[in-house]
């Protein structure tokens, strides 16, 4: 019976060890992605100028994925908090990330002619672009929601004109919930290619 015992502990930790490999190797694999990811956006390539291309969403990943992002995110939940929404009381925050690192933050600001109303990623945008910054690797933008709340067709549009094919990060107030490259929320864009 005691060889059995030794056997049967043998064989359980042989099966810890596999799957303690495997997480192992899982982690490093997740760490060089997010690596590879970094690296893609800290590149400031513009690709806006390349030939036709196809969307390519990216996955909704662990929260532990998502560590690089928590300063991005956290500055569109603390930009949500000055959001101008009482006529909807529906609070967006964004924050924009430069190529450089910088971190421009906008919330909504609604008007009684709900057509002045502007998005929060507009605001970051804007207030970006009249700082003087010209290149963009990231935008995170934050609603209280249970799903993710996606930028509007105009801000996506603005997003393509200014930023290109730039990475969207989706979260709500308990963390990040989806990232998509933009050409997959803006499939066919109208650009400056059309006016050539």
């Amino acid at each position: 019976m005691a060889g059995s015992d030794r056997g049967g502990a043998a064989e359980r930790r042989s099966g810890a060890e596999r799957r303690s490999a495997v997480e192992r190797r899982a982690r490093a694999t997740a760490r060089a992605e997010a690596e590879r990811r970094a690296r893609q956006r800290r590149s400031g390539v513009d690709r806006r100028g390349e030939g036709p291309w196809q969307a390519v969403p990216i996955e909704i990943a662990l929260a532990s994925d998502f560590d690089p992002e928590e300063g991005l995110v956290a500055a569109a939940v603390d930009a949500r908090t000055r959001a101008q929404a009482r006529f909807s009381r529906f609070q967006v925050g964004a924050a924009l990330e430069t190529t450089e690192g910088h971190i421009v933050s906008g919330c909504n600001i609604e008007n009684a002619t709900y057509g002045l109303t502007l998005c929060a990623e507009r605001v970051a945008l804007v207030k970006a672009l009249s700082d003087g910054h010209l290149a963009f690797t990231r935008i995170a933008v934050v609603a209280d929601t249970q799903d993710p709340t996606p930028p509007c067709g105009p801000c996506r549009q603005l997003l393509w004109e200014y930023c290109g094919d730039i990475e969207i990060i989706l979260a709500n107030l308990a963390g990040a919930t989806g990232r998509y490259r933009l050409s997959a929320l803006l499939p066919l864009p109208f650009d400056s290619r059309l006016l050539e």
